[in-house]
């Protein structure tokens, strides 16, 4: 589980069977005390995969500056180089993603259509139409009438 701020602008691409994917890289920053009182800061940078629904929720409502909570899988792949090396990636692979922050905050509501403040999307929800109708919960098939 990951809360950071996007570095970027999402990196979008459609594969041939029509799949979306995207790739993000997300900004965490640690704050702690150290020995002598004082406030010391860490960035930790990470490359996010988002694939078909979230791809697409990405592509629509995330922007550079966008803060977004991510829960996923941590995958290393590899792969050889053209010049025959072996080169690791380590990336977040991502089951559900929420977008946080005021709408205000959002870089992307630019758009003439509103973001949900906030939002949770599962990459197999194939149906995202409803988004358009205020802030809700995509991590399941239904919709909660929650009181708060």
């Amino acid at each position: 589980m990951l809360i950071g701020n996007v570095g970027k602008d999402p990196e979008i691409r459609h594969l041939e069977s029509g799949t979306a994917v995207a790739n993000v890289t997300l900004a965490t920053t640690e704050r702690y005390k150290d020995r002598n009182g004082e406030t010391q800061e860490q960035t930790e940078w990470h490359n996010v995969v988002l694939w078909r629904g979230l791809a697409d929720v990405t592509e629509r409502f995330v922007r550079k500056g966008s803060q977004i909570f991510i829960e996923g899988k941590i995958r290393t792949r590899s792969w050889e180089d053209q010049s025959g090396q072996k080169r690791y990636a380590t990336e977040i692979v991502a089951d559900n993603m929420q977008l946080l922050g005021r709408r205000s905050d959002n870089p992307a509501n630019a758009s003439a259509r509103p973001a949900p403040s906030a939002n949770n999307v599962r990459p197999d929800r194939k149906d995202t139409s409803s988004f358009d109708d205020g802030p809700a919960d995509f991590s399941t098939d239904e919709v909660d009438d929650l009181p708060f």
